[in-house]
Parts: structure tokens; C-alpha cells; sequence
């Protein structure tokens, strides 16, 4: 339809124009049962007065469109069913921050698919027990005897591998190893006679570890010890408060190391944070 000078459209002429069009359409082949359901509010919204409204047809006419039922297509869109309670943590670093001692591809299998599933895991046996999953990781695992026996080996498997893998990442850096120092250097030193000393004590407690668990330095009773869990048993079940931890399970080396964990420890020194060991260091001793 030209538009007349000075850029408006006469809105009764597009009314008029769309009404003789719905006329004819009525007039049409169809098949009577379905020019008998046409709704004439529709076929004016599709037949244009959507691009009437745009160069200035009335209100009334363009209400015609927005009367429409509009279908909500973000309704569908729902990505997860429900809340969970619990999600992987991102790591710290990117996956080949830990080179060469630690590969990437190691990194990113261990991290997406072994910590996502234990992750995944969690949740699925959380199902059902909204009063497990509003509380924390620490919470749960301290008071396992509280968690209702069919879920409890689920719980305390899938749980210990999320709070060991939480806080395994933790204990790494780029640029990591040398010695702690301070507080911890000393103590490491009155409980062990060396950092050497400790160092050795610390791998065979990870080579001694049959079949697949953790190696820890634990504060007990206000003292460092060492110790070792099976599977994925925490510091709870350790009786302690970790200020360092190994994971020696094969997924945490193999590919670089096949089955040679002690090479794996030896290599583990150099990206250990001690930072972040002495803030536990600090915060187990309260």
C-alpha cells in the first residue's frame, strides 16, 4: 500500500483493506469446517497489522495483535529440573598450570569426570532428603551416623570424594613446592626431625596405602601426625584437621606415571601450596 505524503498510513484504510481481505478469505476453497473456525482477530495479526502498527496505524488496530495469546517458549527452557546441592568448584588454575609434574590431560579428567561424578552421585543419593541437602559438606560428614543407612555408604563415599577433591585442588599451585615455613616449618620440624625426615615418613604413608586412598598430614590432639585413609574417607574418619593431603588413587597419576606412585609423590612436592597449608595449620590449631 504507497504510503501518502507526510509518512502516515490512514488506520481506516488499513482497516478497511485488511477487512476486505478477510472477506475474500472467507470466500475461499477452504473447507467449510475450517473457514468456519478462522478467527478473525488471528488473521488480521497475521496479515500484516503488525507492519501497519509500524508506520503509525491506529491503537485500536494494533491491539488486535498484542489481544494474541503469546506462547511462552522460556517455559520450556529448563536446563535443570531441580537445585542441587552440591557442585564442583572451579579449579584455582587452568589445567596446565601444574606442568610437567602434573599433566593437563590428568588435570581435566580428574577434575570434570572423577570429582563431577562423585559430585553427581552425592546429589542423586541426597535425593529425597531436603534436611541433608540444606547442609554443608563438613556437616554431613561429621555426623554420618545421622544419614539414614540406606544412603550412608553412598553419602560417605560420594561426599568424602567431593570434600577431598575440594580441598586437594586447593593444595596445589603453579610454582609451587620448596618448604613451609614459619609456624608449620617448625612444627614440621619438632615433630619429625626435618622436613626431610617428614618428607619421607609423608611417602611412605602414601605408598602404604593399599589399593586406592589418601596420604594426610593431620593436626590430632594439637599435634601433627601422619596418616592414611582408604578410598574416599576424610579427615573425619582420620580423626584429625588435614593441613596437607595426596590423593593416590591412580586416577590422580597414571597417565603419567603408570603405576609408579612413588615417582608421582616425589613430583607432588614441587606444586604443593604451603600457603594454603599453613592457613590450615593455623586454623587447626583454634
Amino acid at each position: 500500500m504507497p504510503t501518502p505524503p507526510g509518512g502516515r498510513v490512514d488506520s481506516d484504510v488499513v482497516e478497511r483493506g485488511l477487512r476486505r481481505r478477510y472477506n475474500r478469505a472467507q470466500k475461499s476453497t477452504r473447507p467449510p469446517k475450517l473457514r468456519a473456525s478462522m478467527d478473525r482477530r488471528k488473521f488480521l495479526a497475521t496479515s500484516g497489522i503488525f507492519g501497519a502498527g509500524l508506520f503509525g496505524a491506529s491503537n485500536a488496530a494494533s491491539s488486535l495483535l498484542h489481544a494474541e495469546p503469546r506462547p511462552d517458549f522460556e517455559s520450556n527452557l529448563n536446563l535443570e529440573d531441580k537445585p542441587v546441592a552440591f557442585s564442583v568448584p572451579p579449579l584455582p588454575y587452568p589445567n596446565d598450570a601444574l606442568e610437567p609434574y602434573i599433566d593437563a590431560r590428568t588435570m581435566e579428567i580428574h577434575h570434570d569426570k572423577h570429582h563431577g561424578a562423585y559430585v553427581t552421585n552425592l546429589n542423586k543419593a541426597l535425593e529425597g532428603h531436603p534436611d541433608l541437602q540444606a547442609k554443608s559438606i563438613d556437616d554431613i560428614l561429621k555426623n554420618l551416623d545421622s544419614v539414614p543407612e540406606n544412603i550412608r555408604g553412598a553419602v560417605r563415599n560420594n561426599g568424602g570424594g567431593h570434600w577431598n577433591h575440594s580441598l586437594f585442588w586447593q593444595l596445589m599451585k603453579k610454582g609451587g613446592g620448596g618448604e613451609p615455613k614459619g609456624d608449620l616449618a617448625a612444627a614440621i620440624n619438632a615433630s619429625f626431625g626435618s622436613f626431610a625426615g617428614f618428607k619421607e615418613k609423608f611417602k611412605a604413608a602414601g605408598l602404604g596405602r593399599f589399593g586406592s586412598g589418601w596420604a594426610w598430614l593431620l593436626v590430632k590432639d594439637g599435634k601433627l601426625t601422619i596418616d592414611s585413609t582408604a578410598n574416599q574417607d576424610t579427615q573425619y574418619i582420620a580423626g584429625g584437621k588435614a593441613v596437607i593431603g595426596i590423593d593416590v588413587w591412580e586416577h590422580a597419576y597414571y597417565l603419567k606415571y603408570q603405576n609408579v606412585r612413588g615417582d608421582y609423590i616425589d613430583a607432588w612436592w614441587n606444586v604443593v601450596n604451603w600457603d594454603k597449608a599453613a592457613e590450615l595449620y593455623s586454623a587447626a590449631k583454634k
